[in-house]
């Protein structure tokens, strides 16, 4: 029988989940920062035990998730990069592309860019906008600048020169010097990593890969060759920010498309679970240690954009962080995690994030040295979780010291320990319902109704309150939901996304032209689902383009229902764009010409969806004890249950709290709950409840 294992490596907690003989064993330690790969394998041990198997019986695919290269770029801790651009272009970075995110504020900041100007070189070439080549690359030049980029200790270096995406011969010249000139030295073409149009996007997307591929590279390498030595003989798959998972060797020379790596994982998670649940939306809510993260499913997909930002300034707004363009899973990132911070403003408010204690020294309740008060010492103080039985006992919770941290703050707002606690919690329930409503409807989406799959290690503990904010028809809890992100990217087959920029109108396409772009998609693909084991025959291809009427700045990406190539119809790409544009804005301006601005291709290996059997309880569900919540209006005794005590097709009434080892849902007052039948809880408000988590 075959075992997989899928590792995902979050802010604060590590998670693990080993699939065989149609069940999951599931495993969560702390995130090791200052070696992932110490916390990867202590996750991996600790869950063989459980098992009882040895490494040598992992067969299957071992799959991983990782923040490696997001906690690279906050961290900043990169090696000396270099970039290369044509000569006149050496402040890209800075000058960026004039866009103010805040119209009339004067004093708006950015981040520093990844790469300062002193290590930006220009170099004397020129490729014009229709692919031409003006000026060749000197030789003598490029191996001189080689020769400084290593004196002075220039680890890696990027390659964006001016219109590469038309024709990358110049480019790749470069990349051919530099590599024989300095062959220690990572070099990263923005021709390869990012083939689109508009210059300060590319270069930004080039700079992030440079900046971090000395870091994941021997990380992965690193991976790889212990998982041999431990006895795992299959090459780990990596999840990539797009949804899809892809050979450790491509992404490590391409670790920009892993920055939404974990996030990806859990919506593909809800995708998973929406197609069994019979479900065409929902919105899924994954609560970690560090932050949240919401993600709408529409037509059981999670939305695709192909373009986001990383490093912002300012963490909720658009345009003050470093754009790139590549493909990722639509998500709106929420500051408020269980290790949030909360803390008294200038105004002498309570607010919550978006800092986050982490694992080290994490929350004053872990007993780490942490002081600050967070989320989960509120969490504990209420009486939402037990001290004793946090991981299943295995990580005893300090209540003292959580006591400490709240009644600290407190005495800076003038409020009770109970107050201080239970303002905590609603605050986190406003803050993500909030942020959740203006990803929707930015996104023309009706979020009222929208069932609520809540998962992560705290996102059961704060679900209710959030649903009910959100007017949600249902709260569902799936099985397994403290590590739903590891068990995601057990539920996407290999895949990859790729894009080119090639300008042109439909009733007037080059088709030579565009046949050789999409040809050379289809050959990158080809070669990287071959490097994850994956035979050409078993591949599927699917393609789309972004289309813009002439003159606009964004596009509106479409998807082909068959291989363009085939019948060459402009008239039905047309269509099809018109169609989505109308959706998207309600109106047509069918009289202005349309422009493809870049054609897209998915490549997807086979499928290896999973069915889990779920145990089936015989026990009645009864309460095994009781426990003092001081949330909804004073003190009570709530009833607390075990999960897996739990029969298919029991019902709870709220207020109830049910534990399992690595997660608690409370269900506030005023809720039910049934178990349905493949293990899901699915907690609904009685009609006469306005908001749950209201005193």
């Amino acid at each position: 029988m075959t075992y997989s294992l899928a590792v995902d490596i979050g802010g604060t907690f590590t998670d693990v989940v080993l699939r065989g003989q149609g069940r999951l064993v599931v495993d969560k330690t702390l995130t090791t920062h200052h070696d992932l790969l110490e916390g990867f394998f202590s996750a991996v041990h600790s869950v063989l035990r459980k098992a009882k198997l040895a490494p040598r019986d992992i067969d299957g695919v071992v799959v991983h998730a990782t923040t490696v290269v997001t906690n690279a770029l906050i961290e900043r801790k990169g090696p000396s990069t270099a970039l290369i651009v044509t000569n006149g272009f050496r402040d890209i970075l800075s000058i960026r592309n004039e866009h103010r995110y805040e119209m009339f504020d004067p004093q708006i900041e950015f981040s520093e860019p990844l790469i300062p100007r002193a290590l930006t070189f220009g170099i004397a070439e020129r490729t014009l906008a229709d692919g031409e080549v003006l000026v060749r690359v000197d030789g003598a030049e490029v191996g001189e600048l080689a020769k400084a980029l290593v004196a002075r200790g220039v680890a890696s270096v990027a390659v964006c020169l001016l219109n590469s995406y038309r024709n990358p011969a110049n480019e790749q010249r470069v990349g051919e010097i530099l590599t024989a000139a300095a062959p220690g030295l990572y070099v990263t073409l923005s021709s390869s990593v990012a083939p689109q149009i508009r210059e300060y996007p590319r270069a930004s997307t080039a700079a992030v890969n440079a900046y971090t591929m000395p870091i994941t590279e021997p990380y992965l390498r690193g991976l790889a060759e212990r998982l041999r030595a431990e006895g795992i003989g299959n090459r780990p798959l990596i999840m990539l920010s797009s949804g899809g998972v892809i050979g450790a060797q491509v992404a490590a020379r391409n670790p920009v498309r892993m920055i939404e790596s974990r996030p990806a994982a859990g919506a593909l998670a809800a995708t998973h679970f929406a197609e069994r649940l019979g479900l065409s939306r929902l919105l899924s809510f994954d609560m970690g240690g560090t932050t949240a993260k919401a993600c709408l499913i529409e037509d059981r997909k999670p939305l695709v954009t192909g373009t986001f930002e990383v490093d912002r300034k300012y963490r909720f707004c658009e345009g003050s962080g470093m754009p790139l363009t590549i493909p990722s899973i639509d998500m709106i990132e929420i500051g408020a995690g269980g290790g949030s911070i909360a803390h008294v403003d200038d105004l002498g408010l309570l607010k919550v994030g978006p800092h986050s204690a982490g694992s080290a020294p994490g929350p004053a309740c872990y007993g780490r040295g942490g002081t600050a008060p967070t989320v989960t010492d509120a969490d504990l103080v209420l009486g939402l979780l037990d001290a004793d039985n946090f991981l299943g006992g295995d990580m005893k919770l300090d209540l003292p010291a959580a006591r400490g941290a709240i009644e600290r703050l407190g005495a800076e707002l003038g409020t009770t320990l109970a107050q201080t606690a239970a303002g905590i919690y609603r605050i986190v329930a406003e803050t993500m319902a909030s942020a959740a409503r203006a990803h929707a409807t930015d996104r023309g989406v009706d979020f009222r109704g929208l069932p609520l799959l809540a998962f992560g290690g705290a996102g059961p503990v704060h679900a209710c309150a959030v649903g009910a904010l959100l007017q949600s028809e249902s709260v569902i809890f799936p099985p397994e939901a403290s590590v739903l992100s590891a068990f995601g990217t057990l539920v996407t087959p290999v895949r990859i996304y790729l894009v080119r920029s090639a300008l042109g109108r439909p009733d007037d396409l080059d088709w030579t032209l565009v046949d050789a772009v999409l040809a050379e998609m289809v050959d990158e693909a080809d070669l990287a689902l071959a490097e994850a084991g994956c035979r050409r025959e078993d591949t599927s291809l699917r393609f789309g383009a972004d289309l813009r009427y002439f003159g606009q700045q964004n596009e509106v990406t479409i998807t082909f229902v068959s291989d363009p190539r085939e019948s060459h119809d402009a008239a039905l790409i047309r269509r099809i764009f018109e169609t989505a544009y109308l959706a998207q804005y309600g109106v047509l301006p069918s009289h202005v010409p349309v422009e493809i601005v870049s054609w897209r291709l998915t490549a997807t290996g086979p499928d290896h969806s999973i069915m889990v059997s779920q145990p089936k309880s015989t026990r009645t569900g009864a309460a095994s004890r009781t426990r003092r919540v001081s949330l909804w209006g004073g003190e009570q005794e709530v009833a607390v249950h075990d999960r897996g005590d739990l029969p298919i097709g029991g019902h709870l009434a709220g207020p109830a709290i049910i534990e399992e080892r690595e997660t608690t849902i409370v269900l506030p007052p005023g809720w039910h709950a049934v178990v349905n039948e493949i293990g899901c809880i699915v907690a609904r408000r009685d009609e006469q409840v306005e908001l749950a988590g209201r005193g």
